[in-house]
């Protein structure tokens, strides 16, 4: 009986992570994989330049920066169970809204109802759950299966979605009408706003439902953000988190280069890095494992570098002088490298002794400065390649993240120093 107690048990817990997988992905769906997978028809279809598009994401980037840290206290309060829903509905129904192609008025608005949407009820809940889903010994597997979970959701959802754009379209894609192409992305919203529903459904009825802190249980909010605001490490953690982000916002830009660089079609384009996505299961698992035998300082300083030489690779390289083959090759350590960083970066918190009850306004204060690219990124790297249209705007682009990469290598080094100095003091 013990024994069928404790195999249930664990086919809960199992249940639990694929909900937050799925959910995790999901929810940043509708924002972001649209813009990552087809972002060359996106353009066309809505009229838009690399600039105007940057400077939408850029609205998303603002409510979300706002909602980060007031969504930390949120998810030390109420159960994960209900703001995650709630989250996921409401992010799904601006799905419907985007099928519409509206104008870039519209579009701004909308990004900035998902930058709230996605971030004040859902962002620090979902870290808060998976930190408490790992307990102490294995954080570096949470984080990892978390990460490494939602790049398959990814993929898989992106392998679909680009199945069914090319379906919709004229063998021959490159003579496909305005009208088929627009008609085929507008297919593809939908998809992605099916799958968000779906994720939303699954976790209302798989998550446990925690009660709410009574209001004498609750700790008192001035003094819990106190002991996080004046934490070094906190800050540290949150240029990690800064430098790390801005190698994922990048990856934004693969399926453009591949046309503009690589002169691959659109179709293809979707392709390379709908497929180079399934990396990111395999990286972040990895990199959790990494960290729980090692450390999470030592396994970032190694992805840092890593990265690091594959943006000054990039940087150099051209088609006329170095073979595609060899272009692509670097391409995919890159979203290796990115996918290891982004699995890990949250196990910093058990590394660094952030007390649980801290958890969600510590998760709130690191997000609201870690993931300030989505304010800026898109529209300096906008401005970038619209400045410089083709290979010399993308050898700028990828000296900028060379730049942010030295960053976040920098204060993952002063992590691993400030952390070994507290075990000595």
């Amino acid at each position: 009986m013990m024994a069928d107690n404790k195999t249930a048990k664990n086919h809960r817990k199992w249940i639990v992570i694929f909900s937050l997988v799925l959910a995790g992905e999901m929810i940043f769906s509708l924002p972001f994989h649209v813009a990552r997978f087809f972002r060359p028809v996106l353009l066309d279809v809505f009229r838009l330049t690399n600039a105007q598009l940057g400077d939408i994401l850029a609205m998303y980037g603002i409510l979300a920066m706002i909602s980060y840290f007031p969504g930390g206290a949120l998810a030390d309060r109420f159960s994960a169970r209900k703001l995650l829903s709630l989250s996921l509905v409401a992010t799904a129904l601006g799905g419907l809204y985007l099928a519409e192609i509206p104008g870039i008025l519209g579009m701004s608005v909308l990004f900035a109802w998902w930058g709230a949407t996605t971030i004040l009820m859902f962002w620090a809940a979902l870290i808060k759950a998976t930190r408490e889903w790992g307990g102490k010994p294995a954080q570096g597997k949470a984080f990892g299966f978390l990460d490494g979970g939602r790049g398959l959701a990814a993929a898989g959802a992106a392998t679909l979605a680009v199945l069914l754009f090319s379906s919709l379209l004229p063998e021959a894609h490159e003579k496909a009408t305005f009208l088929q192409r627009k008609e085929a992305l507008r297919a593809v919203i939908y998809l992605y706003t099916l799958l968000t529903f779906v994720a939303a459904l699954l976790v209302w009825f798989t998550i446990p439902d925690t009660k709410s802190m009574r209001k004498t249980e609750r700790p008192p909010l001035l003094r819990h953000v106190g002991r996080v605001v004046r934490n070094r490490l906190v800050w540290l953690q949150a240029v990690v988190v800064v430098s790390a982000y801005c190698g994922y916002r990048g990856l934004d830009y693969y399926s453009l280069y591949a046309t503009e660089v690589l002169r691959m079609n659109e179709v293809d384009a979707a392709w390379l890095v709908s497929n180079a996505a399934y990396i990111r299961a395999v990286a972040a698992i990895l990199a959790g494992i990494l960290v729980d035998r090692f450390s999470a300082t030592k396994i970032l300083i190694a992805s840092f570098g890593l990265l690091g030489i594959n943006y000054i690779s990039l940087t150099m390289a051209s088609p006329a002088s170095v073979s595609v083959s060899i272009i692509l090759g670097n391409i995919i350590l890159t979203f290796a490298a990115v996918y290891a960083l982004r699995g890990i970066y949250f196990a910093l918190l058990e590394e660094t002794n952030i007390q649980k009850a801290l958890t969600g306004t510590t998760v709130g204060l690191i997000s609201a400065i870690g993931y300030t690219p989505d304010v800026f990124f898109n529209s300096i790297a906008g401005r970038i390649l619209d400045a410089a249209p083709g290979l010399p705007g993308f050898q700028h682009f990828f000296l900028m993240l060379t730049i942010f990469t030295v960053v976040g290598l920098a204060a993952t080094i002063l992590i691993s120093r400030g952390k070994q100095g507290a075990e000595n003091a």
